[in-house]
């Protein structure tokens, strides 16, 4: 098609500024999971945005961190590699608890990826319903001071406001270029990534301090059916034996829960009625083994 715009959006920032949530209210649907707990998107979730004439592919990143095991290396590899994937970066800031930016810019590797990348550099201040105009301004101004950006803008990613504004500004600056993907096609990820996911954040909103993040979920079986409920057999990986049975709890009462709000977040994702078995299983230090991060999809085999 002629005058086509189609590109690549890499959407980065420090955990829990609303890259998930920006990228979930752009594309009307619920791709990327969300929890208050940092660190809640661990791989690159790409979601697809579609209007007649143009295609933005979004590319929701981990949290930018100094990583203390070998999983948060390779979460930092999914960051970097998005990076370099990019037409158009996007940095978000969180004005509510990184009010001048500082945070942002005293990390060595955003910076890293600031400088590294010299297509254009588009600042999102979200969060801006928990400030004030004139912090708004302040940080505007902090960022002006930069010159790293080729524009800067205020958003509340969770109320929408200013997000169509966001969309005109990347509209703008994407390539011409044929579409990347059908039109119907809202990610390159299979079904299962998405189940495995939902599960990992009912397990980020159920259970607290470690656990969530010695958590891994593998889909071990997943059968469509043409008559009956599709099913689908899921482990739960922790990495010491002690947190089983805080998974299972007592009588199996935590994890029965769990597999009810999973099951019900499935549903709805792939609306259609499933059977879901959940199992827990002890990989002990899985976040620093090679072999196991492999094979659950953080080393590129």
């Amino acid at each position: 098609m002629e005058n086509t715009k189609a590109g690549y959006v890499t959407i980065i920032g420090r955990p829990n500024v609303g890259k998930s949530t920006l990228m979930n209210s752009i594309l009307g649907e619920k791709l990327s999971i969300i929890t208050p707990k940092p660190q809640t998107t661990r791989k690159r979730v790409l979601g697809i945005f579609n209007e007649e004439n143009f295609q933005i592919i979004f590319l929701d990143t981990p949290g930018i961190l100094n990583p203390a095991y070998l999983l948060q290396e390779k979460m930092l590899e999914f960051i970097y590699q998005s990076v370099n994937d990019a037409d158009i970066l996007l940095l978000l800031l969180d004005i509510h608890s990184d009010p001048l930016g500082e945070l942002t810019f005293n990390d060595e590797n955003a910076l890293k990826l600031l400088n590294k990348f010299k297509g254009p550099k588009i600042a999102v201040i979200n969060k801006i319903d928990l400030a004030n105009e004139a912090q708004v301004k302040r940080l505007i101004e902090v960022l002006e001071e930069k010159k790293l950006f080729s524009e800067i803008i205020p958003i509340s990613a969770i109320g929408a406001y200013n997000v169509d504004k966001l969309l005109e500004l990347i509209k703008e600056h994407l390539p011409e270029h044929p579409k990347y993907y059908p039109d119907d096609q809202l990610s390159d990820e299979p079904e299962r990534f998405f189940v495995s996911e939902i599960i990992r954040e009912k397990i980020f909103e159920q259970f607290k301090d470690e656990v969530p993040y010695s958590v891994e979920v593998a889909i071990e079986d997943f059968k469509e059916r043409s008559k009956g409920k599709d099913f689908i057999s899921a482990s739960i990986v922790v990495e010491r034996d002690s947190q089983k049975p805080i998974i299972i709890g007592k009588n199996g009462d935590a994890i029965k829960k769990l597999g009810l709000k999973a099951r019900e977040e499935i549903e709805r994702f792939l609306q259609r009625p499933v059977y879901l078995e959940l199992r827990v299983k002890v990989k002990k230090d899985w976040r620093s083994n090679p072999n196991l991060l492999k094979n659950f999809g953080y080393i590129q085999k």
